[in-house]
């Protein structure tokens, strides 16, 4: 089946919308716990209610509240960042130790940061567990292109298909997610290098800052482990305008081959499904950005340039502002 750009944007950004359908909206929250930490008003994220039910909640630090649907880290008033961090470390550690989760197979040693209302620095927690507490994870997504006399043409990898998460399928040229304390442009020059061998220089005469785009993606069986789990992104977007002569080469064994697709190349494997949920968003939003999607050709035009920034329901952080 084919695939229009809006449902391309449908398949990343599926968490429903309040203003869609109120009743069904309060009635789907009902499957989730609302994530929060002593002395912070804001939910931080949403976690299924089955895995509330599995986790090994240390009744010390933890406080379930089933009929407000609330899990809450319980700490003491003045806890700092690495002692709310570490009571999640140790709940984490349980849960590996015991198996309670596949997802936690694929284990990062990264963290990723929580921020509350005002971007405050709360807690970090390993990456790989991010999507079990619905948090707002951060990353750097990157469009290596030439453009010549022969047009624009897209770098564009293949994942290898042993990854645990989306084997075998396109992704953005670079991309990645940012560690607690990285900023964007950091995170770029380093997955730059890992993932494509493009050296530092290159990357920072050459990246462009273009933006961002948000969305709460709905974890399926394509991204490994348990489904249903929600992953709520900010994704920097960034261009990297490169000649002809320099090329992305596979740099670890996240990738399999890199490829110089033409538009109508990408269109169509866009089109078939074959890239990664969020790398497809990347994509559109390239496309409207350089006017290969525009008003006149798009009858979606609108719903999807909103829809690649959808306002997120939990704290968020600037990057020029976060420690």
């Amino acid at each position: 089946m084919t695939k229009s750009y809006l449902d391309l944007v449908n398949e990343c950004d599926r968490f429903p919308y309040y203003h869609d359908d109120p009743t069904f909206y309060i009635s789907h929250l009902q499957n989730y716990h609302f994530f929060k930490v002593t002395g912070c008003p804001s939910i931080l994220g949403y976690i299924c209610n089955s895995v509330v039910e599995k986790f090994p909640w240390p009744e010390d630090c933890w406080s379930i509240d089933s009929a407000n649907r609330t899990v809450t880290l319980v700490t003491a008033p003045g806890a700092t960042p690495s002692q709310r961090s570490e009571l999640v470390a140790k709940t984490l550690a349980e849960a590996v130790k015991r198996n309670t989760f596949e997802i936690l197979n694929g284990w990062r040693d990264e963290l990723y940061p929580v921020y509350g209302p005002k971007g405050e620095f709360l807690l970090e927690l390993e990456r790989s567990a991010s999507p079990l507490f619905g948090i707002v994870s951060y990353g750097v997504h990157v469009t290596c292109y030439v453009d010549d006399a022969d047009g624009i043409r897209i770098w564009v990898p293949r994942r290898s298909k042993t990854k645990q998460t989306y084997p075998g399928m396109l992704d953005n040229t670079v991309a990645g997610g940012m560690s607690t304390g990285e900023r964007p442009s950091e995170c770029v020059v380093r997955e730059a290098m890992e993932e494509a061998s493009l050296p530092e220089d290159v990357v920072k005469a050459n990246a462009v800052p273009t933006g961002c785009i948000t969305y709460l993606y709905v974890r399926g069986e394509n991204a490994g482990g348990e489904t249903g789990l929600l992953q709520p992104e900010v994704e920097y977007v960034y261009d990297i305008p490169l000649d002809a002569s320099v090329v992305p080469k596979p740099c670890d064994s996240e990738v399999e081959a890199f490829h110089l697709f033409t538009v109508e190349e990408t269109k169509q494997a866009l089109a078939n499904g074959e890239f990664k949920p969020n790398c497809s968003m990347v994509l559109v939003d390239f496309f409207l950005r350089h006017g290969i999607i525009t008003p006149e050709n798009e009858p979606d035009f609108l719903e999807i340039s909103a829809r690649l920034h959808r306002r997120l329901e939990f704290p968020t952080a600037s990057h020029a502002l976060a420690n």
